[in-house]
């Protein structure tokens, strides 16, 4: 028996770019995270493509959401619980983090003009940009903005380039444990659940992304 599936694209549309934008992300960053093209993603937000139910489970991983099927009878609970969540908090967090690792590639740009052999500056421009593909907490940021003091610090006092060292040896160990957390959630995510479906809880109207993407 075959379920017809009956939601709005344009409706999925808006919540994508939405979460794109909560994250801070550009679509050529969402690109990388998803593997999709980011003229591909350019075209679902602007609804001038259908999108792919393949499609759209890269791009919700990609914006760390998850898409389910809800009884519809449940649909209601699950909207107040998804409305709960402190989504302000999540992009004031996302935006002071891109505005931290912007300065710290900016300084470290600039002192690396006047330093062109010093490859610690361009190391850590190089995990500045890696690390804006993560999701980082108040205390990351103390390792970010450490960098950027030792960079200014060293700009003015070449003679301080152990504390220049030992803050790129701290950046670089968060970004390793970043990205070693996320392959461990990827990993995770992979071994996948056996579910059932009680005949009483099927509705052939059930859509499955007019919550998750909330």
């Amino acid at each position: 028996m075959g379920i017809k599936l009956i939601y709005s694209t344009e409706h999925i549309a808006k919540k994508l770019k939405r979460a794109r934008e909560a994250h801070g992300l550009s679509q050529r960053e969402l690109s990388t995270k998803s593997g999709l093209p980011q003229s591909h993603i350019s075209k679902i937000e602007s609804g001038a493509v259908d999108l792919r139910l393949s499609s759209l489970v890269q791009l919700t991983h990609a914006l760390e959401l998850k898409l389910m099927l809800v009884p519809r009878r449940s649909i209601s609970a699950v909207n107040s619980i998804v409305r709960g969540y402190p989504v302000q908090a999540a992009d004031k967090g996302a935006r002071q983090a891109r505005e931290d690792l912007t300065q710290l590639k900016v300084h470290a740009a600039r002192v690396a003009r006047m330093h062109p052999t010093m490859t610690e500056l361009a190391w850590l421009q190089r995990i500045a940009r890696d690390l804006v593909h993560y999701r980082i907490s108040a205390a990351d940021l103390q390792v970010v903005g450490a960098a950027t003091e030792a960079v200014k610090m060293f700009e003015n006092d070449s003679a301080s380039i152990d504390a220049l060292r030992n803050a790129l040896a701290r950046i670089d160990k968060l970004r390793n444990t970043l990205a070693h957390d996320a392959v461990q959630r990827l990993d995770a995510e992979r071994v996948l659940p056996a579910y059932s479906l009680d005949e009483d809880d099927y509705d052939s109207s059930w859509c499955p992304w007019n919550t998750a993407l909330r």
